[in-house]
């Protein structure tokens, strides 16, 4: 058979997708009112940063177009949550960086998400994830890859 039509392939895709969706949308109905899990995550991402990022950076990063990015730092611009400044050396780019709102608003974020995957981790066991991983991250580098 080939493996263009592996029922194997076919069957780690299936979960990988049903698994996403599932934990977006339960994490989406965790997340403070108003809050996305793209916000979520570019939050996360510029809080364990401490540098700043340009737009289209963060739009490699998450595989996002650089229209996609725009608008979810234009939400978190309007919430208060980044802040954004003019590239001093270039004017057609911008730079961003998390804020004191931001930093906030990730943690009660943080907060409001961890019960989900402390509930994950026990039932599923810290062994089993730990297990996982390397897989899944093997993974995700082979498809980053492409």
């Amino acid at each position: 058979m080939s493996t263009r039509n592996d029922p194997l392939a076919i069957a780690l895709f299936s979960e990988i997708a049903m698994v996403d969706q599932l934990a977006r949308s339960r994490l989406t109905r965790a997340l403070p009112k108003g809050m996305e899990v793209s916000h979520f995550s570019v939050l996360n991402h510029l809080s364990h940063l401490g540098a700043e990022k340009t737009p289209a950076q963060l739009a490699r990063l998450f595989h996002v177009t650089k229209g996609a990015m725009t608008n979810t730092l234009g939400k978190l611009e309007s919430a208060g949550f980044i802040h954004t400044r003019p590239d001093w050396d270039d004017a057609r780019r911008k730079f961003v960086t998390i804020s004191p709102a931001g930093i906030a608003a990730r943690e009660e974020a943080v907060r409001a998400i961890a019960p989900i995957f402390e509930d994950i981790v026990n039932r599923l066991g810290s062994d089993n994830i730990r297990s996982v991983l390397p897989v899944l991250r093997e993974l995700r580098t082979e498809l980053e890859a492409d």
